[in-house]
């Protein structure tokens, strides 16, 4: 930043500042903006007409202030106004005590004189060494300061008394200062002290103390002559006079001195100019005087911007604050943030005084648990009893108590207050230092995408660093500080079992959430540990070190009286209040004006209270609240805009007395800067990117000043004031103003405009920080919606600067307080798109933000047009006059936000196999085929628990209600039982079932005594503690297991009797069955057992079913269940058989099939709600679907799984599915929005896929055992029509303008469909050595129809009769070869040749009217997967499984283009179309993208990421058509310019790269044109250009 202190006299220099700050200031911060830089004025004389306060401390206030700048500021930092008055010569506040004594005794014979200064000084033994203090000016004329108008009297009486006062002050101690510098008891700088003015003080401070000279400016303003007839008084403002109105000789003669030192020491900052006086000013009307200011501020605008320009070259490359351009890397990041609270640690530390036995307690667990496993430590607290002092000390004591290499990593969560730290940066800040100080990975944005996976990886790290051998230490402080995003407050995130050589200590409040939540998690007190009251001993070592530090000190009395304050509270915090004050007290304050609180809060009132009788409540009031209710600080320049946007604090300034300027209203930067200097210990200034915001160090001081100065009026004036402040809304606006003594008064405040953009590239940073929360919380809702929620330019701008992760915080915030279902659409948008900018490090191109905006939004802006549809307009407007190559989405392609699934829950790895829920602790327990048992909270959807420990997929998992313990049992054998409050295991029994068990073969029953596991052969039998119990069997008969029923297990044996037995009693009952022998040897399929009805139902292959009871029946029973269950209340059976799901009414011993429910594709999982009303139903067809048990209406139709649904739950108003095929657990809420519901899709990964030109009608087969085609209307969403086919599809195509949909049998037939008449199929009967079709393609004019067969390639005629198609032929074949690679695309092209490719790679063009000429094209290196022909028939594409393409132009046959594309991960061409010109190509390939290349160069022009595969694309009007392999339907829209830009990277923000070999027209051979390799990470690619492309690592990503 740039902080520049203005110096000069009070009136003179007046209309020279006043330019300044209408002409310089906006165009010099208008420079600054432009270099990322903030520019500030302190000009402390503006505003006031003298020094309105008696306390003598302006002076050093001035000094102070040129001494920040001098710190903070990266260029100038000085300016110096001087003209013909040299200044106020005022008295010294403090003069040491040996000098006073010099003085007084050269008074002896004066004693009058000593008289008059030893009232007005008083000696301060409390300074160190003591010093006489000048008293204020209203100890002895109490109305100097009284400008009350009933005061008007004694107030300029006191004043004349005073200015009196002082001169003979002044004489007194300049006579003893010549006497004691003649005589050598003093020095003569000692001496000049009493005659110089401030304003040379401050040029000697600013000009010359310490060779400031470069980093200032100088003007300097001379009168050439004086008119005899004009007197001193017409030049009062202008020149220093006496008090009787003479010329002040003195005065002239020391402001000649000064003048002639800066001719010789400043000549070359020095601007100098002469200037005759019109009736005694300076006129700005005046033409002479109006050029003379408008020079004065071309020469501040010109030197200025040179000497910013060359303080930037300086500082070499730095980061702009603001800009859009790459941000620094993480490491670097982290280090810098490392060290910031290391600093702050280590000025903790410096102060830190007792607390021994509490660290030595500390200090001894650590110690002992180092080889161990064990627990975090806790310290724990009320607020401000010092316990992120104990953690700084502990951090700094640890680093010589462990071993010499040792890390130790403190984070202070408080530090940042009241903006509250959000748990991934935490935890992603403590990894990347952690693994570059041991040596590991970095977390990178591939690794930790989301909350979960960076969870994992935290939990990683600390299992690493302890296997390594070396001591970590992690400390955080003041966790209950963290934001509320992951529900951080729960410390899930914090493991509670760490392993040896890892420590980790927190720090909470005893009375917080968070405390209350680690007491549960952690079952022993022994790792809490209570930061109590100090002692007094400790409190008085305190004292004693903070006072010596401020070479201050106490009286007894006064120090007697702290330490009994203090004693009654014992805390630290309050000792600092009290400190605070007390250093300011000198030793003749009387003991009753000491104002000292018995607690905390009681200090915080005092410490008010003082500061408003200093400064006045308004201002007091206004400066404190204003800081607090920031969220990132206030600069000290906004501060003071937005007071002087204050009327309440505006009116307090000018009660008794009008501004200088009535049009010009501002905020005296002299009353802050004195207010700040009184809150100098207890304000922070917060360094970012080289500037500085104040706020608050302590947060119980932020709550002091909310409850004491912002009551909810006063709250949301305030909140309203830095709202507009921040929108921009007064600059260059006037304001109304109401003064005392003034009707209403329309005034410029002079604020700076807050433009988005304060610079080409440069982002208003503060803007984005703040305006959002301000604008929430005043209530400005609509400009909330234009200004940020439907902003897409703000989305981008603050998501690409502050990370998108606060965006979708000010979303969350907004959605909390507004009624308005768009803010969390836009917000689900962005938490979709979050992945893509992680990964991409936040540097997400605006063209990718706004398209994948558009790609997810676009279906919802006719249903909410307000704030959607204006973004979605934004977003299309821009993309439609972007310059570059683009794709523009026309339709919703990537998953929207909105509609029923609500969370998806990733598990660690693997499928899911099994799920429970418990009702009672409202936890989801799941189990992956890796072996790894999560817990999940159903109330917030965080991970409580990952449960380690079995080596094999889990089979089953039970939860048991009280206590809140959970059952694994998984294919290693072994059986374990959980506690779901901890996540420790209590037992394991290892092989309870047989080793690579399937879940459908093992069961898991649990009753009230004991434990169940069996299969169909055994069972085990445990008590709850773990004790095994062993089975006695009674004969050799072989039995079969049917199940457990309460305690008894059941079996079925080869002859056909039913035994029933306890474990402990034995056997209950054996009888024989009635089943026939030839029903009773049949294999049983499933079976269920009814505890409550005390039944177990047997379903056997021949479609029986067998019902064990009391009495025995055996009834037929149609379905041969894949789903076997019954509801909770026993009186319904549900049980699927391929697509149906059918209902039975259980009466008695008999089954009523009252209801059957469909699916489109096999049912594999079913439940039913509590109620019994409500049935949800999964499917392999990807789809839940909610049905009513009562009328069997199909509720809801619930699209998104992508993968076949294999387990359904109910919870509440929440569905749970999972599937064994994705490693995530969707839930979806059934009372959602409909009118957000997303378009259903076809089934992802479908085997064959068809799709019409407009998009329309989709053709697909899941799978490929499936005999039928779908027909998929895509407007309803459903399927419109069933084909059905004789045998297996091997393959699908549409002949777009005869409208005939091809299918190819594994049979060898192929069907037409002509899509007019579906039902009327037209048939080519297979050939007779019966092979597959491979291939089929009808021509670029559909007149012709190619088939490939496994052997043979044959060529039909597509005709028509009577108005309805038909096929003749073969007219051609030709044989392939028995060794030739299959077929695997080809291509008809108009004149009746072929191209083709195999699975081998060959290429080959074969002439059917040529008597089959075979051309081989140049193969490729791996199968053949794309073949696709211009619509002209000009060009073809060819594609492989590789990285290469080919595009042949086709007469003459010759190779134009090979265009190679290596990306991140995957690799290979699926699809591709031609534009409808010809210019271009569009292709769909492996790696999830679409790519547009230039036909005639082969340039790439274009490549978007879409999350999913392209399989099939056909080109429409300016763009295409296309299908993902999820099931989602592109339609975009291509526009390029005609001329491309040369430095036009298409992959810069992939990790990709790409290269064209081209075909030159008018030379023999081809010519190599390599892209420019921008972007490209080696060790990411395996090309044969690695070598090259090792010096220029990639800070760009392909997005996954």
């Amino acid at each position: 930043m740039i902080r520049v202190f203005i110096s000069s006299t009070f009136t003179d220099m007046s209309s020279e500042r006043k330019a300044l700050l209408e002409k310089a200031y906006p165009e010099v911060r208008s420079f600054c903006c432009g270099l990322g830089l903030v520019f500030e004025v302190v000009d402390l004389r503006w505003g006031i007409r003298n020094v309105p306060s008696g306390d003598h401390e302006a002076c050093e206030v001035f000094l102070e202030e040129i001494q920040r700048c001098e710190q903070m500021s990266a260029g100038p930092t000085f300016i110096a106004l001087l003209g013909n008055r040299y200044g106020h010569r005022a008295l010294p506040r403090l003069i040491p005590e040996k000098l006073f004594d010099a003085l007084l005794s050269k008074l002896s014979k004066n004693p009058e004189g000593i008289k008059t200064l030893n009232q007005w000084f008083k000696k301060d033994s409390n300074a160190v060494p003591p010093t006489y203090v000048l008293q204020p000016i209203i100890a002895h004329f109490p109305h100097y300061i009284d400008l009350r108008p009933e005061s008007g009297k004694q107030h300029d009486k006191d004043v004349l008394s005073w200015r009196l006062a002082e001169t003979r002050l002044l004489r007194l101690l300049r006579s003893a200062a010549t006497d004691a510098e003649d005589t050598g008891n003093i020095t003569a700088e000692e001496k000049q002290r009493f005659y110089t003015s401030v304003t040379e003080r401050e040029f000697e401070r600013g000009l010359w103390q310490n060779d400031y000279e470069s980093a200032a400016l100088l003007f300097v303003r001379e009168i050439p002559r004086q008119r005899s007839r004009e007197g001193p008084k017409r030049f009062a403002k202008f020149m220093d006079v006496t008090g009787d109105g003479l010329l002040d000789a003195e005065a002239q003669g020391l402001l000649a001195g000064l003048k002639t030192r800066l001719f010789v020491k400043s000549q070359k900052i020095l601007n100098l100019h002469s200037v005759e006086l019109s009736r005694g000013s300076i006129n700005p009307k005046c033409k002479e005087h109006a050029q003379y200011l408008d020079s004065v501020c071309e020469q501040f605008v010109s030197q200025m911007k040179a000497r910013i320009g060359t303080a930037m070259d300086s500082l070499g490359r730095r980061k702009m604050w603001g800009t859009t351009e790459e941000e620094e890397k993480m490491d670097v990041l982290v280090v810098t943030e490392a060290r910031r609270h290391i600093a702050i640690s280590a000025e903790l530390c410096r102060g830190f005084h007792g607390r021994e036995g509490l660290l030595g307690k500390l200090c001894l667990a650590m110690w002992e648990s180092s080889n161990v496993r064990h627990r975090p430590l806790v310290v724990h607290g009320g607020a401000g009893m010092g316990k992120t002092a104990v953690l700084c000390k502990l951090a700094q004591e640890m680093r010589g108590v462990l071993e010499a290499r040792a890390v130790v990593v403190i984070r202070l969560l408080s530090a940042c207050h009241p903006q509250k730290p959000d748990i991934d940066h935490v935890l992603h800040s403590i990894c990347t230092q952690v693994c570059l100080a041991c040596g590991l990975a970095p977390p990178s944005p591939l690794t930790v995408s989301t909350h979960l996976e960076l969870l994992r990886f935290f939990w990683d790290v600390l299992e690493q660093v302890s296997q390594q051998g070396g001591a970590l230490v992690i400390v955080l402080d003041s966790v209950e500080q963290l934001a509320d995003q992951h529900h951080a407050h729960k410390l899930r995130w914090l493991p509670v079992d760490l392993p040896p050589n890892v420590h980790v200590v927190v720090s909470m409040e005893t009375n917080s959430e968070a405390f209350a939540n680690m007491r549960f998690k952690l079952d022993s007190l022994e790792s809490f540990f209570e930061a109590e009251r100090l002692s007094c001993e400790e409190g008085e070592r305190i004292i004693e070190s903070d006072l010596r530090a401020s070479q201050r000190t106490l009286t007894c009395e006064q120090s007697s009286a702290v330490l009994q304050t203090f004693e009654s509270s014992g805390c630290p915090l309050h000792l600092k209040l009290i400190l605070s004050v007390a250093k300011r007290w000198t030793s003749f304050t009387p003991l009753t004006e000491l104002r000292l609180g018995t607690s905390t809060q009681e200090m915080m009132s005092h410490l008010f209270l003082m500061l408003e009788e200093k400064h006045g409540k308004e201002l007091v009031g206004g400066a404190l609240g204003y800081i607090t209710l920031a969220r990132e600080g206030l600069l000290e320049a906004e501060l003071r805009d937005v007071m002087s946007l204050d009327d309440d604090v505006i009116s307090e300034v000018y009660r008794y007395s009008l501004p200088p300027i009535p049009s010009l209203i501002r905020l005296p930067p002299l009353l802050w800067a004195r207010l700040r200097r009184d809150l100098e210990d207890h304000l922070d200034e917060r360094w970012t990117d080289g500037v500085a915001a104040i706020a608050f160090n302590n947060k119980r001081l932020s709550e002091a000043v909310s409850a004491r100065y912002l009551r909810s009026e006063r709250r949301g004036r305030s909140l309203r004031i830095l709202a507009e402040y921040f929108l921009g809304r007064w600059s260059g606006k006037l304001r109304p103003a109401s003064l005392p003594g003034l009707s209403l008064l329309l005034s410029d405040r002079k604020v700076p405009p807050q433009p988005l953009w304060v610079a080409p590239g440069l982002a208003n940073i503060r803007k984005l920080q703040e305006l959002p929360y301000h604008l929430l919380h005043s209530g400005l809702w609509e400009e909330l919606r234009q200004e940020v929620i439907s902003c897409a330019e703000w989305l981008f701008i603050k998501s690409r600067l502050c990370g998108v992760s606060s965006v979708i915080h000010d979303l969350d915030q907004c959605s909390k307080y507004m009624d308005c279902t768009e803010t969390g659409l836009i917000r689900d948008a962005l938490v979709l798109i979050k992945p893509s900018l992680c990964f991409l490090e936040g540097h997400m191109e605006v063209s990718l933000f706004y398209s994948e905006l558009l790609a997810r939004l676009s279906s919802l802006s006719s249903a909410f047009p307000t704030v959607i549809g204006r973004l979605c307009s934004q977003c299309e407007e821009w993309l439609l006059t972007y310059p570059d190559p683009i794709l523009i989405p026309r339709s919703s392609f990537l998953q929207q936000p909105g509609g029923a699934l609500q969370h998806t829950l990733s598990v660690l790895r693997g499928g899911v196999v099994c799920m429970d829920i418990s009702v009672v602790t409202k936890l989801l327990v799941a189990g992956s085929d890796d072996g790894v048992v999560e817990v999940w909270s159903m109330l917030d959807k965080q991970l409580v628990h990952t449960l380690l420990g079995h080596t094999a997929s889990v089979l089953a998992v039970k939860v048991i209600g009280s206590p809140a313990h959970c059952l694994s049992l998984a294919a290693d054998g072994s059986l374990r039982r959980w506690s779901l409050m901890n996540g420790q295991q209590l037992f394991c029994i290892e092989d309870a079932v047989p080793i690579d068990s399937t879940p459908s073969s093992v069961h898991l029953h649990l009753s009230e005594q004991l434990l169940f596991v069996y299969t169909r052969t055994q069972v085990k039998v445990w008590q709850l503690d773990g004790a095994e119990l062993h089975l006695s069997s009674s004969d050799d008969e072989v039995w079969l297991v049917l199940g457990v029923l309460g305690e008894l297990v059941v079996y079925l044996s080869n002859s056909g009797r039913v035994r029933i037995s306890h474990p402990v009693y034995g056997t209950q009952l054996t009888v024989k069955t009635p089943l026939e022998n030839s029903v009773r040897h049949r294999t049983v399929v499933t079976t269920l057992m009814l505890p409550k009805r005390e039944k177990v139902f047997v379903v056997y292959k021949g479609g029986f079913l067998h019902q064990v009871t009391g009495k025995q029946t055996v009834g037929e029973f149609p379905l041969l269940p894949s789903f076997f269950s019954v509801t909770e209340d026993e009186k319904t059976l549900l049980a699927a058989n391929e697509c149906t799901l059918s209902l039975f009414s259980i009466l008695g011993d008999s089954l009523d099939r009252f209801l059957d429910l469909q699916h489109d594709d096999d049912i594999l999982s079913a439940c039913v709600s509590s109620d019994g009303r409500r049935l949800v139903s999964g499917a392999a067809d990807q789809l839940v679907r909610v049905w009513s048990v009562t009328t069997g209406a199909l509720l809801d139709s619930l699209c998104g799984a992508d993968a076949p649904v294999t387990c359904v739950l109910l919870f509440n108003d929440f569905v749970v599915s999972a599937s064994t095929a994705t490693s995530s657990i969707l839930l979806w809420n059934l009372k959602y929005d409909a009118s957000t519901k997303p378009a259903t899709r076809i089934p992802a990964d479908s085997a064959h896929i068809a799709l019409t030109k407009d998009g329309d009608q989709v053709f697909y087969v899941h799978q490929q055992s499936h005999t039928e085609v779908m027909s998929w209307n895509s407007h309803t969403g459903s399927v419109c029509e069933r084909l059905p086919v004789s045998s297996e599809v091997s393959c699908l195509e549409l002949a777009q303008n005869k409208r005939l949909l091809l299918c190819g049998l594994t049979s060898g037939t192929v069907l037409i469909y002509p899509l007019a008449l579906p039902q009327e199929t037209l048939c080519i009967p297979p050939p007779e050595s019966l092979c597959r079709v491979l291939c089929l393609t009808a021509g670029t004019k559909e007149k012709h129809l190619a088939v490939a067969y496994e052997d043979s390639v044959c060529l039909f005629e597509i005709t028509s009769r009577d108005n309805f198609p038909t096929v003749e032929g073969p007219l051609e074949k030709f044989a392939l070869p028995l060794l030739h690679a299959p077929l695997s695309a080809m291509a008809l092209l108009p004149d009746r040749r072929l191209l083709y490719g195999t699975s081998c790679g060959e290429v080959k063009l074969r002439d059917f009217g040529r008597g089959g000429d075979v051309s081989d094209l140049e193969p490729h290196r791996s199968g053949v997967t794309c073949v696709t022909v211009s619509n002209r028939g000009a060009h073809a594409l060819v594609g492989s499984e590789d990285t290469v393409q080919r595009l042949w132009a086709l007469n003459p046959l010759a190779l134009d283009h090979t265009m190679e594309y290596k990306g991140f991960l995957f690799e290979g061409v699926l699809s591709a179309a031609f534009s409808e010109t010809d210019r271009f190509v569009f292709t769909g390939s492996q790696d999830r993208t679409i790519k547009v290349w230039d036909v005639a160069s082969g340039n790439l022009l274009f490549v978007q990421y879409i999350y999913s595969p392209v399989v099939r694309m056909v080109t429409f009007r300016d763009g295409f058509v296309a299908i993902t392999r999820q099931g989602a339907i592109i339609r975009e829209l291509f526009r390029c310019p005609d001329h491309i830009r040369p430095d036009y990277n298409p992959v810069r923000s992939f990790r990709a790269q790409y290269r064209v070999t081209s075909r030159e027209t008018d030379r023999e051979g081809p010519q190599t044109s390599v892209s420019d390799l921008h972007d490209v990470n080696p060790t990411q690619l395996n090309l044969n250009l690695v070598d090259m492309l090792k010096a220029k690592p990639s800070s760009a990503c392909v997005m996954l």
